[in-house]
């Protein structure tokens, strides 16, 4: 009887010491860690930056649980090995969000320049109004929006614009040739929303200079 009970305290002394004893899954914290580490070099921060946030806090999250096992006597990994898994997906999505997100903005960059070259050709071909070229009809107009400031200060008069139309209609450049500075940019929103009918020269739709005012009055 006295063997048996030695023996049940041995047991139980040796699952005690092994409890006490359990090793931190550092694999698996590691591979987390290195998760995050590239959604960070990725460019996390910059193009998915809820994404990486998400893994930062899960990370720390992952810390706090590191530490609370260190200070234990008996300590247990499990919800650590949940923590570190956690990590480590917040962190391969981040990855793949930074990557989303910066082929996104390559794109739209990408746009931007191909709009401003054409932009740019348009104004280098464009032909001003008179003899072949006739006037084009407008088609869509936009007015525009007072400024409350210019109204409270009673700021009045003519904005004049030189707008270049593209082959289809549509004002693709326009700048003021005469300022009243608190009122050009209400200007150039409202004729940058304007369209017209193509202006056709031998049959070919050509891009063209028109010169517009816009009057403001109190």
């Amino acid at each position: 009887m006295r063997a048996i009970v030695r023996f049940r305290a041995i047991v139980l002394s040796l699952a005690i010491t092994c409890t006490g004893c359990a090793s931190p899954p550092n694999a698996d914290v590691d591979a987390a860690k290195a998760a995050l580490d590239k959604a960070a070099t990725d460019g996390a921060g910059q193009y998915a930056p809820e994404s990486l946030k998400a893994a930062q806090d899960a990370r720390a999250a992952l810390e706090v649980e590191l530490k609370a096992q260190e200070d234990k006597w008996f300590k247990s990994y499990d919800k650590t090995e949940e923590l570190a898994a956690a990590v480590k997906a917040a962190g391969d999505k981040a990855a793949a969000d930074a990557v989303a997100g910066k082929e996104k903005a390559d794109a739209v960059a990408a746009k931007a320049k191909a709009d401003a070259a054409a932009r740019a050709k348009a104004r280098l071909a464009a032909v001003r109004i008179g003899g072949q070229i006739k006037t084009p009809t407008k088609i869509k107009n936009v007015q525009p929006v007072y400024p409350a400031i210019a109204r409270s200060a009673r700021v009045a008069g003519v904005v004049t614009i030189e707008a270049t139309i593209g082959p289809e209609g549509k004002v693709i450049d326009a700048k003021v040739v005469r300022s009243i500075p608190l009122l050009d940019q209400a200007a150039l929103d409202a004729v940058q929303q304007w369209e017209y009918t193509p202006t056709l020269l031998n049959g070919v739709p050509v891009p063209v200079l028109v010169t517009v005012t816009i009057n403001f009055t109190p």
